[in-house]
């Protein structure tokens, strides 16, 4: 009898030490690798104390001065129905098992091991403690700190690799796009205009970071490649300098400078610093471009006299502007003016100020590098939606306005004006779990987007997730919208599941953001 209880404690083990296992890792994995993030994630989202951990904890108390078996049957039962819910859970980040993930995994695993032989040579009352203690979440930080070296070394091979393969080809022009918002429409659009003359090769997806860049290098550029956009992401000072000094651009656009990652930042006027590393680093005679509707952005340039050229709608400082927008039901259509002229007859069906905007920046490029006036209204006509990024799309009479990928309040802001007018006989809906990582501005700044979504009155809100939920009702109540229309739910699945048997044909509804798995 008890041989069978102890097997099943050992069997429920292992399958809970596997879950956390898989967990942690995988919320390790959306903070960047990095242990102070986690830790910080670890304490805001109050994971330090979840069910996994307490059971881990309290499980080691009592076992510590008890081993009936009564103990371990329920141990092994909580055990097991942690473990199951674990896995069943439906992630929207899954664990990418990165070669990175599988040594993190075999280190995690390997201190298991040696806990394990070291537990023979101690009085067996404390092996059941050790062996729940060593499911904690906190134990992937030292796994990553046993293996930093090995990383480091790893990473510095690629990153060499990579410099030497962009030595190999001194023609090509880089290009690099850095903002807080705006990027990676930017880069597709600039990317679709140059197809016109050049091939063209920009860094895939999300691939913004240092590592993002270096594997894009090593597994995409080629030989024939003339151009390279370069998308740059950043979350602390420093970053940006990092990729450049990798890829050495000669031109670079500067998007926007908001609120961004203020938690890591400190302030806007960092943010600003870090982003016009990359006007910086450009070379002489290299050409920058800077939104200056992006105030943060306009006030730095001025501030520090720094050489760019400049683009914007509202500004009417702005060197290329995009002008005369208008709306219809299929297309917007504009004029660019610069240089003294004004070239008429661009459309597009992208939707969007914002995306006007990001088409003016690529434009400036464009005329820089040779691009012909006819090529870039052909590709301006023919630009595809970026998905995520405010793109449309229609199903069974309902339209979905996609913004999930954004999350600042400049496009936010943008996005409801777009659903205020539409044009449509049905009803308007907002899902949106508002902004994060804005430090001391996140209350203030979701408040606000409470207020704004009022403003842009529609049928209905779903406030999703916990972390920004105070914030934004209490805009909404202060914009005076009516608490009866609005829902507060625990999950996007959890909204749509509400949402969806009250669409009718000729209703919208907009995505406005969306949070990884390690917010709550």
């Amino acid at each position: 009898m008890e041989s069978v209880i102890l097997y099943f404690f050992c069997f429920a083990w292992i399958a809970f030490l596997s879950a956390t296992v898989r967990y942690a890792t995988q919320m390790f994995q959306q903070n960047s690798y990095r242990n102070e993030r986690y830790n910080r994630w670890l304490k805001q989202s109050g994971e330090w104390h979840s069910r996994a951990n307490l059971l881990a904890v309290v499980g080691a108390v009592v076992t510590l001065f008890t081993q009936h078996w009564v103990v371990l049957v329920l141990l092994g039962l909580w055990m097991m129905v942690i473990a199951v819910a674990e896995f069943s859970i439906e992630y929207k980040i899954k664990l990418a098992y990165t070669m990175r993930v599988k040594r993190l995994l075999l280190t995690r695993y390997l201190l298991v091991a040696l806990v394990m032989v070291g537990a023979n040579y101690l009085d067996d009352r404390f092996v059941i403690p050790l062996l729940l203690l060593m499911t904690l979440d906190y134990w992937v930080i030292l796994a990553n700190a046993i293996n930093r070296p090995l990383e480091k070394g790893i990473t510095r091979w690629y990153y060499n690799d990579a410099k030497r393969r962009l030595r190999s080809m001194p023609h090509l022009k880089i290009i690099g796009i850095t903002g807080s918002f705006g990027k990676t429409s930017t880069k597709h659009f600039l990317y679709r205009i140059l197809s016109e003359r050049y091939n063209v090769l920009m860094t895939p997806g999300n691939f913004n970071t240092t590592l993002g860049v270096v594997r894009t290098v090593r597994e995409h550029l080629k030989p024939h490649h003339e151009v390279f956009i370069v998308e740059m992401g950043a979350k602390q000072r420093g970053d940006i300098k990092e990729i450049c000094d990798l890829v050495c651009p000669e031109m670079g656009i500067i998007t926007s400078v908001g609120e961004m990652h203020l938690e890591t930042f400190g302030s806007v006027e960092n943010v600003a610093r870090t982003k016009f590393e990359l006007i910086d680093a450009l070379p002489e005679g290299g050409v920058g471009v800077v939104n200056i509707d992006s105030e943060a952005a306009y006030r730095y340039l001025k501030s520090n006299n720094i050489k760019a050229l400049t683009y914007g709608i509202e500004n009417t400082e702005a060197e290329y502007r995009a002008t005369n927008i208008a709306y219809s039901a299929t297309e917007t259509t504009f004029a660019l003016s610069h240089g003294g002229r004004v070239d008429e007859g661009y459309a597009t069906h992208i939707l969007g100020r914002g995306n006007i905007l990001n088409i003016t920046a690529a434009l400036a490029i464009a005329e820089h590098l040779g691009v012909s006036v006819d090529a870039c209204r052909r590709a301006v006509r023919q630009i595809e939606q970026v998905e995520h990024r405010l793109s449309m799309r229609s199903s069974g009479g309902i339209t979905i306005l996609d913004d999930a990928y954004n999350s600042n309040p400049t496009g936010a802001r943008m996005a409801l004006e777009v659903l205020h007018d539409f044009a449509t006989e049905g009803k308007k809906y907002v899902v949106t779990p508002g902004f994060v990582e804005m430090g001391a501005k996140q209350y203030d700044n979701n408040r606000l987007f409470g207020s704004d979504i009022a403003h842009a009155n529609p049928d209905g809100v779903f406030v999703v997730n916990e972390v920004n939920r105070e914030a934004i009702t209490t805009g909404l109540s202060e914009g005076g919208y009516d608490s009866a229309k609005v829902a507060t739910v625990a999950s996007f699945q959890e909204a749509m599941a509400t949402l969806q048997p009250q669409l009718k044909a000729g209703d919208v509804v907009l995505y406005e953001n969306d949070l990884p798995d390690s917010f709550k």
